[in-house]
């Protein structure tokens, strides 16, 4: 017998003995532990066992009379994630990856990165935003932040372009948008690429438009800490160019084409082309048919996650508003619609009478988790070992520095119950109060 949905490379057709793509089938027992997993016993109350016993006979029942997956990875939830993202944010192309890190690599691949060539991005974000160009060899040039945001200043984006600037790379920090009409009108000017990192901006809109699909490239994380996930790890690449829309699926996978094939063989291994045209060689990052199944079902509530969220965020700005001194998130205008993937958290030291470090010290007595996302990038010991030199690269970011060492953190927004979120605001206040009294 044959199974149409085999992997192709091992599409034999009817045959008495098929070639399974997968190697080891799971079973019922597997699908239990899976269950146990994704629902454990830590929610304190009592009937987990009886419960789980129920499940159990169930699945052994379902096991006895059902057939067995026999497409784990690229297959057709893959590809009805990818549509689903498509009709969601309105983008002519997208590609569902191992990790958004990988989108990443793709998108700076395809707009033709090399060595040599600067990339402009936030002082403030995570590594992988800069991972792709370090690795190549590309200079890593940082703009300052908006101190009422934490994104990127267009203005001294403006400031620090070159010849040699190939990419501007905003970073929509927190979910909050940056604000995209000058980055793009300088990228139209001096000819350059434009790709929104939205790692924490899935669903977030600026000027009616999602974010992700204003730059040339976009995408966003399905890291377990995000709005949503698949599954704990994966990433989506967008983009409206045609040329390199029509090169994404071989991208992810090794450059492999099936639609092609050498001499008595199954398929051709192709090269990419960047939109200079030059040779860019494909990686690796398939991602598995479960994670973008868990990808669809969490998209589907999408809406509703954000909403909760905002919600939450509304609460406490109107709480911490009242108390001089602190200064509560940005919110949404007219023109722009974020994510609250976090709470930024901003405050005046001079007005409170210390520091965020020293706020940080009495949250975290009264229970409350917070962190300032993400350390100065040029502090770290691998833009030195690189030779880029932290001090003059702070002199040229006076904001990054006032604000990540004096002035603000970020604060869980979600997944809290409405007496947490109540909590955490007034004992913001609280601790702002001790420090003026000088507690």
């Amino acid at each position: 017998m044959s199974d149409n949905k085999n992997d192709f490379r091992y599409a034999v057709g009817p045959s008495k003995v098929p070639w399974y793509a997968v190697g080891e089938f799971y079973n019922g027992m597997d699908v239990k532990s899976f269950v146990k997993f994704l629902l454990p016993d830590t929610a304190d109350k009592p009937g987990y066992g009886e419960a789980f016993a129920k499940v159990c006979e169930a699945l052994d029942g379902l096991a006895a009379v059902s057939g067995k997956a026999s497409k784990l990875t690229m297959g057709d939830q893959v590809n009805a994630a990818e549509q689903a993202a498509k009709e969601t944010f309105g983008s002519k192309y997208a590609l569902l990856t191992s990790c958004w890190t990988m989108g990443m690599e793709i998108a700076y691949k395809l707009s033709g990165l090399k060595a040599g060539d600067e990339v402009i991005m936030p002082a403030i974000t995570f590594i992988a935003t800069m991972a792709y160009p370090l690795h190549i060899g590309a200079k890593v040039v940082f703009a300052d932040v908006d101190p009422e945001t934490l994104n990127l200043d267009p203005a001294d984006v403006a400031r620090k372009i070159t010849p040699k600037t190939k990419m501007i790379v905003p970073v929509h920090l927190g979910g909050y948008p940056v604000d995209m009409d000058p980055i793009m009108d300088l990228a139209k000017k001096h000819g350059i690429y434009v790709m929104e990192d939205c790692a924490h901006g899935m669903g977030g809109k600026y000027k009616g438009k999602y974010l992700g699909t204003i730059g040339h490239f976009g995408g966003f994380s399905l890291h377990e800490v995000k709005n949503i996930t698949s599954l704990g790890e994966g990433g989506i690449l967008l983009t409206d160019l045609d040329d390199a829309g029509k090169q994404l699926s071989l991208a992810r996978f090794l450059g492999l084409d099936a639609t092609r094939q050498i001499k008595d063989w199954l398929y051709d291994i192709v090269s990419l082309r960047d939109r200079f045209g030059n040779i860019q060689i494909a990686n690796n990052c398939s991602i598995t048919e479960l994670q973008a199944l868990g990808l669809q079902l969490q998209m589907k509530r999408l809406d509703e996650i954000i909403a909760i969220r905002r919600k939450a965020a509304e609460y406490t700005n109107a709480v911490l508003a009242e108390e001089d001194g602190i200064l509560v998130e940005k919110q949404d205008t007219a023109e722009t619609f974020g994510t609250h993937h976090l709470y930024l958290l901003r405050i005046d030291p001079k007005k409170i009478g210390g520091d965020i470090h020293q706020l940080e010290a009495k949250l975290k007595e009264k229970g409350l988790t917070n962190i300032t996302h993400f350390g100065p990038m040029y502090r770290f010991q691998v833009m030195k070992d690189l030779g880029y030199d932290e001090n003059a690269i702070a002199a040229t970011c006076p904001n990054t520095e006032r604000m990540f060492y004096t002035s603000y953190t970020h604060l869980p927004i979600y997944n809290l119950s409405q007496d947490q979120i109540e909590y955490q605001a007034k004992a913001i206040v609280e601790a702002v109060r001790e420090l003026k009294a000088g507690k």
